[in-house]
């Protein structure tokens, strides 16, 4: 699938989108074959993608794990609402989240809640303890509603 990307990526030719594409649907192909399906020879293509990760448009590169296969299976999203919303509160709420390996997202939210989180764990009974004695811990949490999902019907994060 080729990916759109939006207004701050005016500074990308087609040839860079391309890249971005390529190496989106597999980080590890080889320069050679990403110069061929970009339609340029191997050393402008090799620093046309040194640019796009100096220039910070790619971040990394990393092997993406199955977690069914792994046994983490079940998902449940969180709405956090919190007591206080101030600056030092909202840092202190997201420095603590970002410490759970069980929360694969953490996302503020302009609603009727501050914070959405998607939550990854074995099964009910493990969600059920991380959100009583973890989740409704962290600071400034106030009120907590989760819906757990019953079928991932698109994750490109795991598979496109």
């Amino acid at each position: 699938m080729t990916r759109v990307f939006g207004k701050n990526a005016t500074e990308l030719d087609g040839i860079d989108v391309k890249i971005l594409n390529c190496v989106n649907r597999d980080a590890r192909i080889t320069v050679t074959e990403l110069a061929s399906q970009v339609g340029l020879s191997k050393t402008p293509c090799h620093a046309r993608l040194r640019r796009l990760e100096k220039e910070g448009y790619i971040l990394g590169y990393r092997a993406i794990l199955d977690p069914v296969k792994l046994g983490l299976d079940h998902i449940a999203f969180v709405e956090v609402k919190l007591s206080d919303t101030r600056a030092v509160a909202l840092e202190k709420f997201n420095a603590e989240v970002r410490k759970l390996a069980q929360v694969e997202q953490c996302h503020m939210i302009a609603g009727g809640f501050d914070y959405l989180l998607k939550v990854r764990t074995t099964d009910i009974t493990e969600y059920r303890i991380l959100l009583g004695d973890v989740l409704s811990a962290l600071p400034h949490v106030a009120h907590t509603s989760t819906y757990v999902a019953m079928e991932a019907v698109k994750d490109s994060a795991v598979l496109e």
